[in-house]
């Protein structure tokens, strides 16, 4: 079951073990959308990123960096936006990379025996351009089922 709040989901509201997901590209590309907020709340995640594609190793769709930002909390970057939008392509989400991102973190999870809830903005409807439509039932089919997930939207 997905929960929807009015909120910022870098300050969790809840107890217990939390796991933050976003959207990142595959251009090194940091700066603009829900990036911002994570960076100005913790280094690390924007740390991480930068320092991979400085030494070369550009991460590939599909591919998830889960980055303990807290004791209780981690943010897991995952790589399911190809690029970055112009005028003439608005859709730089790739569905099927999302997919895998949230099914590795499932799995993940499921090995750890987590009960972690999952936190998150609409990711991929902001600069990925993705419809939410078809972003939730991904979600639904991938995580929403055995964890606690919430969205949040500002206000």
């Amino acid at each position: 079951m997905i929960r929807y709040v009015i909120g910022d989901a870098t300050r969790p509201v809840c107890s217990g073990y939390k796991v933050i997901v976003h959207v990142v590209n595959t251009k090194g590309a940091w700066g603009k959308g829900f990036v911002l907020a994570l960076s100005k709340r913790w280094s690390k995640p924007e740390a991480f990123y930068r320092h991979m594609f400085a030494q070369g190793k550009k991460p590939q769709l599909g591919d998830i960096h889960v980055l303990v930002v807290e004791p209780d909390t981690v943010v897991v970057n995952m790589v399911a936006q190809d690029g970055l939008p112009t005028r003439g392509k608005r859709l730089v989400l790739n569905y099927q990379a999302l997919q895998t991102c949230l099914e590795k973190l499932r799995n993940r999870l499921t090995a750890a025996e987590s009960t972690a809830s999952i936190h998150m903005p609409r990711i991929g409807c902001g600069l990925g351009g993705a419809d939410w439509r078809v972003i939730e039932p991904i979600i639904q089919k991938t995580i929403a089922d055995k964890f606690e997930v919430t969205v949040y939207d500002l206000l």
